[in-house]
């Protein structure tokens, strides 16, 4: 088990710390995006949806190109599964914030928006439907009704088009995290000025895999 955790390269893709494949391993990790639509459980309404999986040496600037598109300014979603319950997710908002200033903010936490396994962000264009997600799986999902400008940034990237593409979070997999990202969440949200989650202790430590 020691040496499947350890492992963070399949083929060309490399994954950050921040997320394993099961020991199963029936999803075999691998550089793509697919696009096909949302539906809102609660409205029932649809959306059409972009999900990318990004080889960990590109994620980030493929990140801060991708949010380009939302405008100069932007609302901002970060979220925090560190009491270790997903199904409880805690939310920081931040409105109204500068697309350039955001991106300063990210490059500062970027070993935490990387590789910790129970932080996300999502950043959504101010007066129209349209959002970039960054979850703690670190792959990327795209809401909109125009999907060609993040197609386009994905094709220069190099990424492929593959409406078969099997994401991580799809099957069994594992996720990392430590007291040390935790705190650090809690710096990137004061950053940005969001409404804090209460704190909650964990057990991690910070030796890695």
């Amino acid at each position: 088990m020691t040496t499947h955790l350890r492992r963070n390269q399949y083929g060309n893709f490399r994954l950050t710390d921040a997320i394993r494949p099961g020991p199963g391993l029936s999803i075999f990790p691998a550089e793509g995006y697919r696009v096909g639509m949302y539906r809102d459980s609660y409205t029932g309404k649809t959306l059409p949806m972009l999900s990318a999986a990004i080889s960990a040496e590109k994620i980030f600037d493929l990140f801060l190109e991708l949010i380009v598109p939302l405008g100069t300014t932007v609302h901002v979603i970060l979220e925090s599964s560190h009491d270790g319950s997903r199904d409880s997710v805690r939310c920081c908002r931040r409105t109204d914030i500068d697309t350039p200033v955001l991106s300063s903010y990210c490059w500062e936490f970027e070993n935490l928006l990387l590789n910790d396994g129970c932080t996300a962000l999502s950043v959504l264009a101010d007066r129209k439907r349209l959002e970039v997600q960054f979850d703690e799986h670190k792959l990327f999902h795209v809401y909109g009704k125009r999907l060609k400008p993040f197609e386009k940034i994905l094709e220069n990237y190099g990424i492929p088009l593959n409406n078969e593409l099997k994401l991580i979070c799809e099957d069994e997999h594992l996720h990392h995290s430590t007291v040390r990202f935790q705190d650090e969440f809690q710096q990137l949200a004061e950053r940005l000025g969001a409404e804090l989650p209460s704190r909650v202790l964990s057990d991690s430590d910070d030796n890695g895999w």
